[in-house]
C-alpha cells in the first residue's frame, strides 16, 4: 500500500493548482455575483488538457486515470467550485461519446470537445424522475434514417449554451433495459430550452430545462447499442460522482485554509481564537474529515482505474462521505468566522452555497446509501 503520488501525478496536480490560482480564484466571486459563464477561461483549461482528462489520446484526450482526474478537480475547485464542477460534467459527456460512440461520432465530436470548441452537457434527470432515473418518460422512436425524441430533461448544466447534449431516452420496454443514449446537437430541429433557473449556488454555470418536441436527429447519433443507454449512463456516473466529490474536496480545503488564517488573527477575550481549545478541536475534526474524504475519493478512483468489481459501491460511498463531510467543513469554517462568514466579502458563504448541491446531484446521498446497501446485501 503506497500513499505517495508519482512524479507525474505531482506535476499534474501542480499544473492544475497553478491554473486555478491564476485563472479561477481571482474571478470566482465576480462570476458568482454576475452569473457569468466563463467559457473563455474553460477553453484555456482545455489547452491544459483538462477537458479530456480520461478521454483517449486518439482524438485529443489525455488518457489519464481517475486518480489523476480527482487530483485535478480538487485543485480546480479550490479556485472555483462551480466552474470546476461544470468542467467535470463536460468531461463525463465527452468520455461517454469517446467510449461508446461509433468511429464516425468520435471523429465528428471528440476532437472538438477535448479542445472545448464544442461544449457538452449530460441529460438524464427529468421533472418527474430524479432519483428514479430508470422511470424516465423522454422517448425516442426510429423513423427511417432518424430518431425522433419527445420529452424533457430538468436541471441541465450548460443548457442553452452547450453545443452538444448526451441524452438518455426510452426506446423500448419499461425499466433500465429500454433506455438508449444519443448525441443531440444544439441546432437539432425540435430542441428548445427553458428559462434559466434561479439557484442557490453554482452561479457561474447556466442551468435550465431541455425540451424535445418531435426533435429529429440522425440515426447515426445513437451511442453504442439501443437499450444499453442506462448502463452507459451509470458507468459515466461512477466517475461523475468521484469528480463531484473531488470538487467538494477543493471547496472544503479552501474553507479550512480561510478558517485557519482567520482564527490565527481574530482576537476575542484577549487572545486569538486559535488559542481556545474548542477552536483547536474543531479545526482538528475538520482536517480529519477532509483527509478521510480524500482517501475515500482516491480509493474509488483506483477502483475504476483497476476495474474492481466493487467500483460502483466504492464510488457511491466516496461520493456520500466526501460531499457530506466537505459541506460540514465549509459550514463549520463559516461558523468560525462568526458574522463575517455570512458576508460576501469572505468566500465562506459562496463555498457553502456551491457545495450544498453536491449532496443532491449525480445521485442524491440517500441514493448513494441505497446503492451501497444493495451491493453489500448481494455478497
Amino acid at each position: 500500500m503506497d500513499f505517495a503520488l508519482t512524479d507525474d501525478q505531482r506535476a499534474i496536480q501542480d499544473a492544475a493548482r497553478q491554473f486555478a490560482e491564476a485563472e479561477l480564484a481571482p474571478y470566482s466571486a465576480e462570476w458568482d455575483e454576475t452569473k457569468h459563464f466563463p467559457v473563455d477561461v474553460m477553453k484555456h483549461a482545455a489547452q491544459m488538457g483538462f477537458c479530456g482528462i480520461y478521454t483517449g489520446e486518439e482524438h485529443g484526450g489525455m488518457a489519464l486515470g481517475r486518480v489523476e482526474a480527482a487530483l485535478i478537480f480538487e485543485e480546480l475547485s479550490r479556485g472555483d467550485v462551480s466552474t470546476a464542477a461544470f468542467i467535470s460534467i463536460h468531461n463525463m459527456a465527452t468520455w461517454m461519446i469517446d467510449k461508446f460512440g461509433s468511429d464516425d461520432l468520435r471523429v465528428r465530436y471528440v476532437p472538438r470537445l477535448t479542445t472545448m470548441e464544442l461544449i457538452a452537457s449530460y441529460c438524464l434527470t427529468e421533472p418527474g424522475s430524479g432519483s428514479d432515473a430508470a422511470a424516465m418518460r423522454t422517448a425516442a422512436v426510429r423513423d427511417g434514417d432518424h430518431w425522433v425524441l419527445n420529452g424533457s430533461k430538468a436541471f441541465i448544466s450548460g443548457a442553452g449554451t452547450s453545443d452538444v447534449y448526451v441524452v438518455m431516452a426510452r426506446t423500448g420496454e419499461a425499466g433500465p433495459k429500454g433506455i438508449s443514449a444519443f448525441v443531440v446537437d444544439k441546432d437539432a430541429p425540435g430542441l428548445s430550452f427553458g428559462a434559466q433557473e434561479k439557484k442557490m449556488g453554482w452561479n457561474s454555470q447556466p442551468t435550465a430545462m431541455v425540451a424535445f418536441d418531435e426533435c429529429r436527429i440522425p440515426a447515426a447519433n445513437l451511442l453504442g447499442k439501443a437499450g444499453e443507454g442506462f448502463r452507459y449512463a451509470m458507468m459515466g456516473l461512477d466517475g461523475g460522482r468521484l469528480n463531484i466529490a473531488a470538487c467538494s474536496l477543493g471547496g472544503a480545503r479552501l474553507a479550512l485554509e480561510a478558517a485557519l488564517a482567520y482564527v490565527a488573527s481574530r482576537k476575542q477575550f484577549g487572545k486569538a481564537l486559535a488559542e481556545f481549545q474548542n477552536t483547536q478541536f474543531k479545526l482538528a475534526d475538520m482536517a480529519t474529515q477532509l483527509e478521510a474524504a480524500r482517501l475515500m475519493v482516491l480509493r474509488g478512483a483506483w477502483a475504476i482505474d483497476t476495474n474492481h468489481p466493487e467500483k460502483t459501491k466504492w464510488c457511491a460511498m466516496a461520493k456520500r462521505l466526501a460531499t457530506d463531510a466537505c459541506f460540514e467543513i465549509a459550514d463549520e469554517a463559516l461558523q468560525l468566522h462568526g458574522g463575517y462568514g455570512y458576508l460576501k466579502d469572505y468566500p465562506l458563504e459562496r463555498i457553502v452555497r456551491d457545495l450544498r448541491v453536491h449532496r443532491i446531484l449525480e445521485g442524491t446521498n440517500e441514493i448513494m446509501r441505497v446503492i451501497t446497501a444493495r451491493e453489500m446485501l448481494r455478497q
